[in-house]
C-alpha cells in the first residue's frame, strides 16, 4: 500500500516514522510520502488560502495548490479521503475496508476548511475521527493511517488483530501479565489456571460486561 498525504505541517508526521509503522516501511509492506502543500502554491509568497467568498470569520484553503498538489501523485486506483468534522465517521469496519487499497490520498485541511470545488472535481469522500474539531487534518491523518496500516498483513501478527475491541462489537477483555501477584492484588485465577475453553468464556463474558458498561450501542439490539 501507498499513502501519500497532503499537508501545510510536514514536520508533524515524526510518528508515521517510528515503531511498528516505521518497520512496516522499512519491510516495504507500507510507503507514506508527506508531501508539502505550499510546494505548489506560487511564489514568491506560496500563499494557499484566502478569504471566504460571501464573507465570514477565517480563511479558505484555495484551489490551485491543492489541485496541483494531487495531480502530482494521483492514480487511476488512488482513493482520495479530506480529513473533516462534517465527514463519514471513521471505525474498524472501515478501517478493514481501506487497509485493502493500493494507494490512498489524505488532504489534511486548515482554517475553514478547503474550497468545496477542490472535493467536487475530484469526487473526494470526506472522512471524521469523531463529533468535535481539531485545529488541522493532519492528526486525524495520522490516526487513520495508523489504524489501517497495522491492519494490512505481515505488519502485526495475524492473531492480535483478531481478538481486540471492536471484533463482533464487543470491545476487548481485560489484560494481565507477570507477577500473578501485584500489592496483594491477583490476577483472575481462571487465567493461571490452564483450561483454554473456561479462559475464553471467562474473556467472553468480560468482553460483554465492559461493552454494556462503556458502549452499549454496539451491542446487538441496542
Amino acid at each position: 500500500m501507498k499513502i501519500d498525504i497532503l499537508t501545510l505541517f510536514p514536520e508533524m508526521f515524526a510518528p508515521l516514522k517510528e515503531s511498528i509503522i516505521k518497520r512496516a516501511v522499512e519491510d516495504g509492506k507500507i510507503e507514506i510520502n508527506i508531501i508539502n502543500i505550499r510546494d505548489f502554491a506560487v511564489p514568491p509568497h506560496f500563499k494557499c488560502d484566502d478569504e471566504p467568498f460571501g464573507g465570514g470569520a477565517g480563511m479558505v484553503m484555495m484551489c490551485e495548490p491543492l489541485f496541483k498538489a494531487i495531480e502530482s501523485v494521483k492514480k487511476d486506483n488512488s482513493k482520495i479521503y479530506y480529513m473533516s468534522p462534517r465527514g463519514k465517521v471513521f471505525n474498524q469496519e472501515l478501517a478493514k475496508e481501506l487497509s485493502t487499497f493500493e494507494h490512498i490520498i489524505f488532504i489534511c485541511g486548515h482554517y475553514e476548511g478547503i474550497d468545496q470545488r477542490v472535493i467536487d472535481y475530484f469526487n473526494i469522500e470526506e472522512l471524521s475521527i469523531g463529533d468535535y474539531v481539531l485545529t488541522g487534518g493532519e492528526l486525524p491523518a495520522m490516526v487513520v493511517s495508523d489504524s489501517i496500516i497495522r491492519l494490512i498483513p505481515g505488519v502485526i501478527k495475524e492473531d492480535s488483530t483478531k481478538e481486540e475491541s471492536f471484533s463482533e462489537n464487543l470491545l476487548e477483555y481485560n489484560q494481565y501479565t507477570r507477577p500473578a501477584e501485584f500489592r496483594g492484588i491477583k490476577v483472575p485465577e481462571i487465567l493461571l489456571s490452564g483450561n483454554h475453553k473456561k479462559i475464553e468464556e471467562f474473556r467472553k463474558n468480560e468482553s460483554i460486561t465492559i461493552t454494556k458498561k462503556n458502549r452499549p450501542d454496539l451491542l446487538k439490539g441496542e
